[in-house]
């Protein structure tokens, strides 16, 4: 097995079973590309470059937005740095920039862990182990996080993988996402409330994204026989760049990424991320997670590449 320790993404975990290979950096234990064959199934990133809009990011312990990165927390209110200034909030969590410990590596599987350090923001004692596993079905992620602390926490989780278009460009591409309900949102990407997936914003079947832009969630989603819902992104020749996620979490975010903050990304993929909860879920309850000491919150979802 190859382990580059010199690189700014962090020391390269490569894994591959047959076609399939990935490649998982420690730091933010960040799925930096994975691709069946020559096929990029997520848009990857160099070894020389840091994350450019938190491509592969592990996001705990909440996923998107937080408002002013404020939150009140059995009745004392705790202050996040922000980390998204233009918008006010704080941005996808704590772990995305800690270095993970490598608890295990095979030819086809790595897991990873953080004891995340306690913050003024999150004072409390979490650790979270991530298992990404290659197989002829694809790439399959667990994540299990424990409250190893003396107090209830609040937690949600998220990954933000970006599936690649190919050969094509993302205005050539079509996009299928299980979920029936959108959340709407203020200018600050904060959510207001639902509505019905009409329109343009209905991707229950596939529609093509020429014109699209999307950074939006999605609730009420649809599930097929194995219990697992989808979001694919479909290219020109037929492959589908595919997402799925089982029970364990109940929400999507899907972005075409027109506005990122990132040189050379813009709209070059769709960020299909499975989420346990919306954005200001710590502010508002919403699908959050209280997890008392010793408990523990697993999720799992996965990705492959098909027709190809």
């Amino acid at each position: 097995m190859n382990v580059n320790t010199s690189a700014p993404s962090g020391t390269q975990l490569r894994i591959q079973h047959g076609e399939h290979r990935a490649t998982v950096t420690d730091v933010g234990a960040t799925v930096r590309e994975y691709a069946v064959g020559e096929r990029p199934v997520f848009v990857p990133f160099g070894e020389d470059e840091i994350a450019p809009a938190s491509h592969g990011a592990v996001l705990v312990p909440w996923p998107n937005r937080l408002r002013d990165g404020r939150y009140t927390w059995e009745g004392k209110e705790l202050q996040n740095p922000i980390t998204e200034p233009r918008r006010g909030t704080a941005l996808h969590g704590l772990a995305c920039w800690q270095r993970w410990d490598v608890v295990s590596h095979e030819e086809a599987a790595v897991t990873l862990e953080l004891a995340l350090p306690a913050t003024p923001g999150y004072p409390f004692s979490l650790t979270t182990r991530i298992t990404y596993a290659l197989s002829d079905a694809g790439l399959e992620v667990r994540v299990t996080a424990r409250n190893t602390g003396t107090t209830t926490l609040p937690y949600g989780v998220g990954f933000h993988p970006w599936l690649s278009p190919g050969d094509a460009s993302v205005d050539e591409c079509t996009l299928r996402l299980d979920g029936r309900t959108r959340v709407t949102v203020d200018d600050r990407l904060l959510p207001t409330g639902t509505a019905p997936a009409e329109g343009d914003r209905d991707f229950t079947t596939p529609r093509l994204l020429a014109g699209i832009d999307l950074d939006d969630a999605y609730v009420d989603v649809v599930r097929d026989d194995d219990g697992l819902s989808w979001m694919a992104l479909g290219a020109p020749d037929g492959t589908e760049a595919a997402i799925w996620m089982d029970g364990s979490m109940d929400t999507w975010q899907v972005c075409t990424g027109d506005h990122v903050d990132a040189p050379g990304y813009v709209r070059t993929g769709v960020a299909a991320e499975p989420m346990s909860c919306i954005a200001d879920a710590f502010r508002t309850g919403e699908r959050l997670v209280r997890l008392a000491p010793g408990e523990e919150h697993e999720v799992r979802w996965g990705a492959t590449l098909r027709g190809a």
